[in-house]
């Protein structure tokens, strides 16, 4: 962030005369090439979702979240429990070749006035996870939320313990921030949050990433990727 002075020989941030509160996100559809967000519906993922988290075999992928594993009736509940929030605003991941929901992830914490929202409550099932489709889904979420609201700020947190999430982040070009010691209490148990973020500035570079490494290209006939996602960015960089 660039340094100015005040009247007072102060160093003060960089002014942002012509900056406005920015809009509350909407219930939207984002569509890509593998996958499309729509609004979470209990009625209409409760199924999919059942049989798709259900698909693991055990429950160790909610162990770094606040909710679940779920039984069939709690699933139902927290389904429509999500739906209803405005923040968390929960959508369903839809793969687009069966059409079905495979995963849902959120935005949180949104303060239109900063221009700041976090994503948040990824629970992705193992139909989604290490998929072109879980790439594009962040890279649909990361876009509404630059180039449509214009956003400044987007950020992702979790357990500092949840190392496969701190990869993710890296991975998809979020930069550590630092460590939130004994942040909160969940589960029973104390957590320190690890803090990443991606800001406007970085995003065309990212965004121009993102395209390359999802476009068909970039796949061989097996569906392999030819190029990571990370080393296309340090090409770009």
């Amino acid at each position: 962030m660039s340094v100015t002075l005040n009247k007072f020989q102060q160093p003060v941030g960089e002014p942002l005369p012509n900056w406005t509160p920015r809009s509350y996100p909407e219930r939207v559809t984002l569509t890509g090439r593998f996958c499309q967000l729509v609004p979470l519906e209990s009625a209409r993922h409760y199924e999919d979702l059942l049989a798709a988290w259900g698909s693991a075999a055990d429950g160790r992928d909610w162990t770094y979240m606040f909710s679940g594993p779920f039984s069939a009736s709690e699933l139902r509940d927290y389904l429509a429990q999500a739906e209803a929030s405005r923040d968390p605003l929960h959508f369903a991941v839809i793969d687009l070749r069966s059409g079905r929901a495979v995963g849902t992830l959120a935005l949180m914490r949104i303060e239109p006035a900063h221009g700041v929202m976090e994503v948040g409550h990824v629970a992705f099932s193992p139909a989604l996870k290490r998929t072109p489709l879980s790439t594009e889904s962040h890279f649909l979420l990361m876009r509404y939320a630059f180039e449509q609201l214009g956003y400044r700020r987007y950020e992702w947190k979790c357990d500092s313990l949840n190392a496969p999430s701190r990869k993710a982040a890296e991975r998809l070009g979020f930069q550590y921030e630092g460590l939130f010691r004994q942040a909160i209490v969940y589960k029973g148990r104390s957590r320190d949050t690890a803090w990443f973020s991606v800001i406007d500035s970085e995003w065309p570079l990212l965004h121009r990433t993102f395209e390359r490494w999802l476009d068909a290209s970039n796949f061989d006939e097996k569906g392999e990727q030819r190029q990571s996602l990370t080393a296309l960015r340090q090409q770009a960089g």
